[in-house]
């Protein structure tokens, strides 16, 4: 055997020459895959320029000198690629969407926690967006909870101070408006952590609610993280 049977690293042979650089590849390839961080897994050209020990997942369709690659993840290695087969279970973080992953044998399921082999994976993921608000009793927010989630929470930061003549507000969805906060507070840096009573199940996408209490709105900034558990179906 010239490479060991999880993420093939060469292995040095009896009576081998220069021994330094069998074992300087192992290193390289050893640094790449673990606390791996994919630099994307949707990128189907090499990049023009990179650096020692960056790892990309070839998606698909890939071009270039990740033709006919699909499926392996690129290690760059002393100025050129060394390709590995991923093996179901391998965990990375994907640098360019900023999530974690797990490999289900086929594909890269991002925020996927743990997968079947044919794909149905179980999600847990943080939707994370800024929000303006505009100026009245009540506002919805334009990105909310998506459809099929189990909200576990919401989570939320003041970045700019919520003006207006109210003296404080409530979070909620639709249908119930305090759901995850009341008298909240309207200064820079005030926080919400609104966990749900029990986890609770959205059948359609639901943005969340605010509320002025003892006013209305004119102005402020809030950022929103969704707290959500997701279930993905097997493939065909």
């Amino acid at each position: 055997m010239s490479n060991t049977a999880t993420l093939g690293l060469p292995l040095l042979q009896p009576s081998q020459a220069q021994k330094h650089v069998t074992v300087n590849e192992a290193m390289a390839r050893l640094d790449g895959l673990c606390q791996m961080a994919l630099q994307s897994i949707s990128e189907t050209a090499p990049p023009v320029s990179t650096t020692d020990g960056a790892v990309y997942a070839v998606p698909a369709g890939a071009s270039g000198d990740w033709e006919g690659l699909d499926g392996q993840v690129a290690v760059f290695s002393n100025g050129g690629w060394v390709y590995l087969t991923p093996q179901a279970g391998w965990r990375a973080h994907v640098v360019d969407v900023g999530v974690p992953a797990v490999f289900d044998g086929t594909d890269w399921q991002l925020n996927g926690v743990v997968a079947s082999t044919n794909g149905a994976t179980s999600f847990l993921e943080v939707l994370e967006f800024d929000h303006s608000i505009a100026a009245g009793g009540t506002d919805q927010t334009s990105i909310g909870i998506p459809s099929y989630a189990i909200v576990m929470g919401v989570s939320a930061r003041v970045l700019s101070e919520i003006s207006g003549s109210l003296s404080s507000w409530r979070l909620g969805v639709p249908g119930s408006d305090n759901r995850y906060g009341s008298g909240l507070g309207v200064n820079t840096g005030s926080w919400v952590q609104g966990l749900s009573g029990q986890p609770l199940t959205y059948y359609s996408d639901t943005p969340l609610l605010l509320t002025a209490e003892g006013g209305g709105f004119s102005a402020g900034e809030i950022r929103f993280a969704l707290h959500l558990f997701r279930i993905g179906l097997p493939r065909a």
